[in-house]
């Protein structure tokens, strides 16, 4: 069973995140402004898609289908984004076994490396806050 009941919930768990990210540090998205990156983030169980648009301040957080066009596509499950978020698995690691699929200019996902290593830091707080178990 996976960590998110549905879509609602993933959203929820993920615009909380955001949320708290931009109010503690408001120059966290930074890097994704000046690499001009959209992100759209597909996760599977539940369906879900995420698109983060850097091309203008402030950045841009769609969730559900969005008509830009992504510069990088990222594809995986939500649990998979839940256990890298906890800092239990490693994007490289999901990269080359095939369990997270990129589509374009990979080298550019450096632009999201500040921002993933802060949701580490708060994501399990927002799991409390959301009332939501780790999934064990």
């Amino acid at each position: 069973m996976s960590i998110y009941a549905d879509t609602d919930e993933f959203y929820a768990a993920t615009r909380a995140l955001f949320t708290r990210i931009e109010q503690e540090d408001p120059h966290a998205g930074d890097a994704i402004l000046s690499s001009h990156l959209v992100m759209r983030l597909r996760s599977t169980a539940p369906d879900a898609e995420i698109t983060i648009n850097g091309r203008r301040r402030p950045i841009q957080i769609t969730y559900g289908t969005d008509s830009v066009r992504p510069t990088l596509d990222i594809e995986l499950s939500a649990d998979l984004l839940h256990r890298i978020l906890l800092g239990e698995r490693s994007m490289k690691q999901a990269l080359a076994n095939g369990q997270l699929k990129v589509s374009g200019p990979v080298w550019k996902a450096t632009a999201l490396e500040d921002l993933f290593r802060q949701s580490q830091s708060l994501y399990p707080e927002i799991l409390r806050e959301q009332n939501l178990h780790s999934g064990d």
